[in-house]
Order: structure tokens, then C-alpha cells, then sequence
């Protein structure tokens, strides 16, 4: 009987900044059970890879479960793989942090294994052109990549039982196939289908290779899993009839099979990934036409081979709050890059160390995008990074020149999109303006904490919110890919449903008709004026933690309603304090129309956003009202309150947040709610609150008003 290699690749990863609990509970439905069953069958040979996250939180918890993996490698049943230490998008990061996650990773695996690895996971099979020569410099054999990056260059279904030699300007890579069908097949169907598929690649490439590289967590703990794989004694059928059938099907570390066999040929592999993150990427209207197509054609396997969606870095078009923390994470970069490490003192040179350690956890993929998996859609994700970023920065500047407690001021395009913001920075603050976005604060780091205080998501369709209505709360008795799953982690999922129309900054002012109320803020019908929300201001003045903005246009708003010409001015003076930081934004308007007209009356809010993360924890809170009438409320609390003070504390970030509206007639407080898709259904998230300020706005033909509005940043707890 003709022979055939399985190489199975195994990957696990959790991403920097999840929860104890949710790794523990992994831990035991996946990562634990999945060694068990290996050890318990030494005749299965596979390579496994552990991102650097994992690997630090199984050192510090498991450290039994470390010794048995060494073990597991020592007697060469298992191939420890390397990859970039955090789990980066690699293309997404300058070539000195590729060059440092991979040696990072291998040094890691050299010290607990004893070998350094010759193969590497590239995070979510993310491949661009140029990629062969990171790998080359940090002496990397191979990758796995999806059977669609090989389609997509034209290869046949028939040609991906070996392996091929990428190479970019006479850099190699041998790169290894890794077949849909499989992916699909395990663990989801029986062990007599899967036999017969790999009989059926025997026959037809003797001695070929059927290589599967998949999550780990699929084995237990995606939806159903954990019963089908081990109660129902899936994965100890499949291990053992491995076993049974070795005579022919032979399963070998992806290394291993390498060294033995020549490779198929060269393959020119153009910018991909796996099928359904290339659709995820793809803007919503693009998105939909695509599963129109998709459904038109997915008979046709002839046609599906060239229907492909975006490339990764759509994400970062796709959702700005990904592009801002990336854009970030590439400042620091420079900065520390631009260090000279050799002139340093030894303590300083540590200290440097600890900045590239936080910059290259804030590289941890999973915050920068969004799939079957909550990804931006999780703050607790997208805040880990912003700390850490903010720990790097503070660091890397505290190496430079001596600042007094001044508020040091730059201009530049902060987010590559095409405008100027203003970045002002202190050591108690950071502030990114956006002039161009309405004269608006998109970043707000409160430092000594490394608190991310804004750190929103606007509410936008997805495709998949289609879907909600259809979604099935509980569980639904059987067993599939997530790819193919409609669940809910709540019922009445549809009717939360909002869509914003401006960026969750803060200080956007919102111009709008007398007569609208906290209910219609919170269904975002208020009908506000477009050019004052999110205008492009021109920056009259920008000093050090000073800076003007102004804005003239016609009033006009969503219901058809045209006021008069209006000038608005924005002032702001970001200003360090003892206790932290002060912004007071001075708010101008006045008529400079040149036709007479009656009395002007309507209504004038100034927005700010803040997010503490934990929506029903007690430690984290809104203040409203003062004295004996103080009441205090969860974060997820929405309503009207009575101005001119309210207060939101997070005593375990150790930060709280003070907006004083003076001649404010009242506060509306809204939940801003998400609904998004995630590995255990549509779920609803938490990104903070908006917190609206309120004036009624009257005044003559030519007449003028101003207001004065303050955030007072300090610690909750002395």
C-alpha cells in the first residue's frame, strides 16, 4: 500500500491582556486534555506551537504542564515551532521588531526545550511577498500557509502535497500547504471519512505530504467541542486509529517531513490569507456583495479558486480605533529605534529593555482586528495594548532630555490619513486633537496609571448583523466549525443594534433642534448639524498645551432646518496639575450671517467619551448630583441628570474623571453598547459611555454665546 505523511500542526494562543479565568478554562477544556491524549499515543507525531503569552501564563500556572510538553519533545514526538514571540501580524511591524519576536521566540525555546526551532506560525497565515527575508534572517526553514495562498497563485488542489520555496530578491522560505479540506474535516466529521480522504491522497501521491495546521482551541474549546472530542472520545478514536493504520499513514513533524523530501518547486505566493479573514476584512457593503457571489457560485470550485477578499491591512481602514493603536504602536517604535542603546547607563540600558518588552507585547495581533472573533470588538484587548504602549512611551522619553512639567506639543499626521493632528504630551498626560475631525480628542492616555481614557468603538453595520434576528440563544446540541454557527450570548440582541454617525471622540459638539431628548441622543436621531460635529476646524493657534480652533458654516442639521452662518471656536488648554491633568475647552459661537432674522433658539452639546472597561463592577462607577442628593450608578447606567457636575471613577485602574459643565442645563449619560460577532455567538460589549453636556441655546441676529467646560483627570484613590 502506498504511503502518505500527515503533518499536523497544531497551534495555541491566547492573546496578550485576556483574563486569567478565560485561560484557565481553556486551559482545561483544550490545551490540558489535547497533551493527555498525545502523551497517551506516542505513535502520533505532530508539531505543535505555543505563542509567547501562553507560553509565560503556562510557566507561571502550569509548570506541569510545561514539563510534560519537554518531555513530549525530548523523545521526539513533538516539534516545538517558533514564530514571533507575541504573536504579531508580521507584516504589520517594522523589520527590527520581526527580527526581535522571532529571536525572542527562538531564545525562549532554545532555554526550555534545548533546540532552536526551524519552522515558524506566522499569525493567521498573514503573507506578503516580501516576507522571505525576515524569515531568512532570523534563520527560519519553513511556514505554513493556507491552500488559498497557493490557488491564488495559480497552483492546482492536485499540486499542494509537498512543500514549496517561496523567495523574495534571492531569500528563501520553504513553505508548506495547508489544505482547507483537512481543517474541515478534523475534528468535525467521522474517522472513517477522514481515512478515506487520506487513502485517497495516498493513492494518488505516494508518499506525499497532507499537511493541517489549526487551533488547538478547536479541540475542546469552541462551542460543542469539548463533549464531541472527549466525552464522546472523538480525539482518543482518531489518535488511536492513527496508530492502527501506521503502515501506511505516517504522521511526521512538519521538520522532519522537510528534511527527508525535496520540495514540489518555487511558488510566487501573492498577498493573502485564509479564506474567511480575507472576506472578514472587505468594507460591509463589499463584504455582502461577496457572499451574494459566493452563493451564486459555490458550486463551481472552478470559480470559488479566484474569488478572493482583501488582505489584512484592510483592517486598519476598516476600523480606525485599529488604525490608531497601530499607528501608535509604530510612533513608539521609532522612538525607542531612534535610542542609542550603547551610549546608556546600565540602568538605563534596562529600562530600555523593559520599553521594547511593552512595545512588543502591544504587537499581539488579536486587538487590531475582527473576525468570527471579538478582536477590536474586545476593550479589554485593544486597553492591554494601549498600556502597554503608554508604559513604553513614558519609558523611552524618560531616557531622553529632561522636560520640566510642561506640555510639549507636536504637529503631524498622528494616523497616516492624510491631515494633521496635534499631539500634545506631558508627564501626566498624552492628547491626540483631530482639527480635521470635528476639533475632537481621539487619544487620551492619563499616565502614571497608563490608563487609555477614550478608547471607544464607533457602532457601525457589519455583515453579520443581518444575521442577529436569526441567532440561537443557548446551546444548539451539535457540533460545527464556528464558521458555520448562528448563536447568541443573549436574546434581544436586534434591538440594540445603533449605528454612529461621527468617531466615539471626545469633545465633539453637537448643534441641534430644540424639542429632542435623552431618548432621541440615545437612538442617535438628533438630527445634529454635520459641519459642526465633524468639520474640519482650522487650528488658529497651537502653543503648548494651548490650542485654538475655529469653524464657519451654515447651521444646518439632518432634518432639512437652515440657521444662519455661525462661527464656533474651540479653546483648549490641556494643563498639568498635581493630582494629574485639567482640560478646559472654551466654546464660542456666534452669528456672522448677513441677512437679518428673528430670535435663534436650539441646542448646543459638547460630548465626551470615556471608558472604564467593566460595566456592572462595583469599583467602577458614575457620581451624579452633589451633596445629600449624591447618587451613584454602574457604568452602564443611562439617563438624564443635573448638571453642572458628574463624575466617573474606576478605583481599580486608579482613575476618575470630574466634567464640570458650568450653565449646563442638564447631563445625558448613554451606554455605548456594540454587537458583534465572537468564537461563542453574537454577543452585546460594553465601549464606554458618551457623556453629554447640555445648553439651550437664544440669541439675537449678530448675537454671541460662550460656555466653558472641564475634565479634571486624577487619581481615585490617594
Amino acid at each position: 500500500m502506498n504511503k502518505v505523511h500527515l503533518v499536523l500542526v497544531i497551534h495555541s494562543h491566547q492573546p496578550v491582556g485576556n483574563f486569567d479565568a478565560i485561560l484557565e478554562k481553556i486551559y482545561q477544556q483544550s490545551y490540558l486534555p489535547f497533551l493527555q491524549h498525545l502523551a497517551r499515543h506516542p505513535g502520533v507525531r505532530m508539531g505543535l506551537h505555543y505563542t509567547g503569552p501562553l507560553l509565560e501564563w503556562l510557566d507561571a500556572h502550569h509548570p506541569e504542564f510545561m514539563e510534560e510538553l519537554c518531555k513530549l519533545a525530548a523523545r521526539g514526538q513533538v516539534e516545538i515551532i517558533g514564530g514571533g514571540f507575541y504573536e504579531p501580524i508580521m507584516i504589520s511591524i517594522p523589520p527590527r521588531d520581526q527580527a526581535a519576536q522571532f529571536k525572542r521566540m527562538s531564545d525562549y525555546i532554545v532555554r526550555r526545550f534545548g533546540r532552536a526551532p526551524s519552522g515558524a506560525w506566522l499569525a493567521e497565515r498573514v503573507w506578503e511577498p516580501q516576507l522571505p527575508a525576515a524569515f531568512e534572517a532570523a534563520k527560519i526553514n519553513y511556514t505554513l500557509l493556507d491552500d488559498v495562498h497557493f490557488q491564488a497563485a495559480g497552483i492546482e488542489l492536485e499540486d499542494l502535497f509537498g512543500y514549496y520555496i517561496a523567495e523574495d530578491r534571492g531569500a528563501k522560505v520553504n513553505v508548506i500547504p495547508g489544505l482547507k479540506s483537512l481543517r474541515y474535516l478534523v475534528p468535525f466529521r467521522g474517522i472513517d471519512e477522514i481515512l478515506a480522504y487520506l487513502r485517497g491522497v495516498a493513492e494518488r501521491h505516494p508518499n506525499g505530504m497532507a499537511a493541517m495546521g489549526d487551533d488547538n482551541e478547536k479541540f475542546g474549546a469552541w462551542p460543542g467541542t469539548y463533549d464531541h472530542c472527549y466525552r464522546d472520545g472523538w480525539l482518543e478514536k482518531f489518535f488511536a486509529a492513527l496508530e492502527e493504520n501506521a503502515d501506511w499513514l505516517v504522521t511526521t513533524p512538519p521538520g522532519e517531513y522537510l528534511a527527508q523530501h525535496p520540495p514540489l518547486g518555487r511558488a510566487a505566493l501573492p498577498a493573502a490569507s485564509y479564506t474567511e479573514l480575507m472576506e472578514w476584512v472587505l468594507p460591509t457593503p463589499a463584504r455582502n456583495q461577496m457572499a451574494k457571489v459566493g452563493s451564486e457560485f459555490g458550486g463551481r470550485p472552478e470559480v470559488m479558486r479566484f474569488l478572493r477578499g482583501g488582505i489584512w491591512r484592510g483592517f486598519l481602514c476598516k476600523y480606525p480605533e485599529a488604525n490608531l493603536l497601530h499607528k501608535k504602536m509604530l510612533r513608539v517604535s521609532r522612538k525607542i529605534g531612534g535610542v542609542r542603546a550603547g551610549a546608556l547607563g546600565r540602568a538605563a540600558a534596562e529600562k530600555l529593555e523593559s520599553a521594547k518588552t511593552h512595545l512588543l507585547r502591544a504587537q499581539c495581533n488579536d486587538a487590531y482586528w475582527h473576525g468570527v472573533f471579538g478582536g477590536v470588538y474586545a476593550p479589554h484587548l485593544r486597553t492591554e495594548l494601549w498600556r502597554e504602549l503608554i508604559r513604553a512611551e513614558c519609558i523611552v522619553e524618560s531616557l531622553g532630555a529632561v522636560r520640566a512639567q510642561s506640555v510639549h506639543g507636536e504637529r503631524f499626521d498622528f494616523d497616516a490619513d492624510g491631515a494633521e493632528e496635534i499631539y500634545l504630551t506631558s508627564p501626566n498626560f498624552a492628547a491626540l486633537l483631530k482639527p480635521n475631525d470635528g476639533a475632537t480628542v481621539a487619544a487620551l492616555d492619563f499616565r502614571s496609571e497608563a490608563v487609555a481614557l477614550i478608547n471607544s468603538l464607533q457602532r457601525r453595520p457589519e455583515t453579520y448583523h443581518a444575521r442577529v434576528a436569526e441567532a440561537v440563544h443557548g446551546e444548539t446540541g451539535g457540533v460545527a466549525s464556528i464558521h458555520d454557527q448562528i448563536r447568541a450570548k443573549e436574546s434581544g440582541l436586534a434591538d440594540r443594534l445603533r449605528y454612529d454617525r461621527w468617531p466615539r471622540n471626545a469633545f465633539r459638539l453637537l448643534l441641534f433642534p430644540n424639542g429632542k431628548t435623552y431618548s432621541d441622543y440615545d437612538a442617535i436621531r438628533l438630527d445634529e448639524s454635520a459641519a459642526f460635529a465633524a468639520g474640519v476646524y482650522s487650528a488658529k493657534k497651537s502653543s503648548g498645551g494651548e490650542v485654538a480652533c475655529e469653524l464657519k458654516a451654515p447651521l444646518e442639521i439632518a432634518s432639512g432646518y437652515v440657521g444662519p452662518a455661525l462661527k464656533v471656536t474651540k479653546d483648549f488648554l490641556f494643563a498639568p496639575t498635581d493630582a494629574g491633568f485639567r482640560i478646559r475647552c472654551r466654546l464660542g459661537l456666534k452669528d456672522v450671517g448677513q441677512s437679518p432674522r428673528s430670535l435663534l433658539q436650539f441646542q448646543a452639546g459638547l460630548e465626551i467619551v470615556i471608558n472604564l472597561l467593566a460595566p456592572n463592577a462595583a469599583d467602577r462607577y458614575f457620581e451624579v448630583g452633589a451633596h445629600e442628593g449624591l447618587s451613584r450608578h454602574p457604568l452602564n447606567w443611562g439617563g438624564e441628570s443635573a448638571a453642572p457636575v458628574i463624575r466617573a471613577v474606576d478605583e481599580w485602574q486608579n482613575v476618575a474623571v470630574r466634567i464640570d459643565a458650568p450653565g449646563a442645563a442638564k447631563f445625558w449619560t448613554v451606554p455605548i453598547d456594540t454587537v458583534s460577532e465572537s468564537e461563542e455567538g453574537f454577543e452585546r460589549v460594553y465601549q464606554g459611555s458618551q457623556i453629554m453636556a447640555v445648553w439651550p441655546i437664544e440669541f439675537a441676529p449678530g448675537g454671541e454665546w460662550s460656555t466653558e467646560l472641564f475634565v479634571d483627570v486624577t487619581n481615585a484613590k490617594a
